[in-house]
């Protein structure tokens, strides 16, 4: 099934449903980005919750706008990933340490457990994982001021 192959709605709890052209309906389905960093906007499967994929989105932009907000309010209400702005401080440069850092949605702390757990992405990215598995990103290591950066590559 293509992105016009189908309308969105949200039941009365709130959930996402899906109707084919055909009318078959899909309750309780969620958007799952396929590369969730390198191209968020493409390539995204409307799954149901026994996994199975019931439609895929080759682009966002080919949505409807109806049917584009649901699903983009969707995928905000489930990821979570801040982006490290700044590396303040770490407490050591041995591990496991904390990080004191400035993200796209404020300061935070975080403990990484080691080395293995800062996984570079293409290009300058880097994925860092706390001891929660929250995945904080960074975006462009070139882009941190000069301390981050020193901080950063103590660790790489």
């Amino acid at each position: 099934m293509t992105t016009t192959d189908f309308t969105l709605s949200r039941n009365r709890f709130g959930r996402l449903t899906l109707t084919s052209v055909d009318s078959q309906v899909h309750e309780d389905v969620a958007p799952v980005r396929a590369f969730p960093i390198q191209a968020p906007d493409d390539g995204i499967g409307m799954v149901c919750t026994d996994g199975r994929e019931v439609a895929w989105i080759d682009r966002l932009a080919d949505l409807s706008a109806p049917n584009r907000q649901l699903v983009e309010e969707e995928l905000i209400s489930h990821e979570f990933m801040p982006e490290i702005r700044r590396i303040a401080h770490v407490t050591s440069f041995a591990t496991p340490c904390t990080w004191h850092v400035d993200t796209d949605r404020g300061e935070t702390e975080f403990v990484l457990r080691g080395e293995e757990d800062i996984r570079k992405l293409e290009g300058a990215m880097l994925l860092v994982a706390d001891n929660h598995g929250i995945h904080f990103l960074i975006r462009d290591m070139a882009a941190l001021d000069k301390h981050s950066r020193k901080i950063l590559d103590r660790f790489l």
